[in-house]
C-alpha cells in the first residue's frame, strides 16, 4: 500500500490517501506542540515510538472488542486504517486531577476522582478548542442526536476500563487521556486517530515518575526515554 495524495497535515500526523478509497496511511511525525501550539519542538524517533505504541493499543482495544479505525502499521512511522469521517468532538477521560481541571477548578492537583470525569472540547485549533456541553453539541450538529452524545460518552468509559487494566500490567497509573471519534463507510462511530503518550497522562505507580508528552511541557526532558519505557514495558507485557 503507497501513499498517494496528502489530504490532511496536523501537529503530529500526516494523512495521506491510497489507492483503496477507504483506506488511508498516518504518518507519524516528530514534531511536538503544547499550549495550543504556542510551544514548539521536535524529537527524533517520537513519531516512530507513537505509532508502535498506538499500534499495540489499536490490537488490544479491538480484541477486547472496540470498533477502531486501525487496519496495521505499515512501518516505523506510517500506519494503515480505515477512512472515517472526523466527530469535531475531543474527548477527555479523566481519572486523576492534574493539569487543565486542577488549574481551572483549584482541585488537588493527584487527586484521584470519585468517579471516571467525561469532558467534551470542541476540536477547533481557531478557537483554542474550548469546552463543549452536550446543547453545544447538538446546536453545532457535531452529532445527529443526544443518543450519539450517550454512546460516545458509553464507549469513552468502556475504554477507560480496559486502559486502566492494560496500564496496571505495566506498573503505570492511567491518570487522563484524550480520544476522538469518526463515522466509518456505514456510518458507525469508531475509535481513530492515536493512542500515545501524546495523548495520555501516565505516572509511573512507584515513582509518580510522568511518562508522557507533560515531560515537553514542563520542560522536564527525557521524553524519548519516557515513550521508549512504556514501549518496553506493552513488549514485556
Amino acid at each position: 500500500m503507497e501513499k498517494k495524495e496528502l489530504l490532511y497535515e496536523g501537529k503530529a500526523k500526516k494523512i495521506w490517501t491510497t489507492n483503496d478509497k477507504d483506506l488511508l496511511i498516518s504518518e507519524f511525525k516528530d514534531s511536538l506542540t503544547a499550549f495550543n501550539g504556542e510551544k514548539k519542538s521536535s524529537e527524533d524517533g517520537k513519531g516512530a515510538l507513537n505509532n508502535e505504541i498506538s499500534a499495540a493499543l489499536f490490537e488490544y482495544l479491538e480484541e477486547k472488542g472496540i470498533p477502531t479505525h486501525y487496519v496495521k502499521m505499515l512501518d516505523a512511522n506510517h500506519m494503515l486504517h480505515k477512512r472515517a469521517d472526523v466527530i469535531l468532538i475531543e474527548v477527555i477521560v479523566r481519572n486523576i486531577a492534574t493539569g487543565s481541571l486542577s488549574r481551572n477548578l483549584g482541585i488537588e492537583d493527584g487527586k484521584v476522582l470519585p468517579f471516571t470525569l467525561v469532558e467534551f472540547d470542541y476540536k477547533n485549533d481557531e478557537l483554542g478548542d474550548p469546552k463543549l456541553n452536550d446543547q453545544h453539541c447538538l446546536i453545532l450538529e457535531l452529532v445527529k442526536s443526544p443518543d450519539e452524545l450517550d454512546y460516545i460518552r458509553y464507549m469513552a468509559r468502556k475504554i477507560n476500563k480496559f486502559l486502566i487494566e492494560f496500564y496496571d500490567e505495566l506498573g503505570l497509573r492511567l491518570v487522563d487521556f484524550k480520544l476522538e471519534f469518526g463515522r466509518d463507510k456505514n456510518d458507525n462511530i469508531i475509535l481513530i486517530d492515536e493512542l500515545s503518550p501524546d495523548n495520555f497522562r501516565l505516572w509511573d505507580k512507584k515513582t509518580n515518575e510522568k511518562m508522557d508528552k507533560d515531560r515537553f511541557r514542563q520542560g522536564l526532558g527525557g521524553l524519548k526515554e519516557a515513550y521508549s519505557e512504556v514501549l518496553r514495558r506493552i513488549k514485556n507485557r
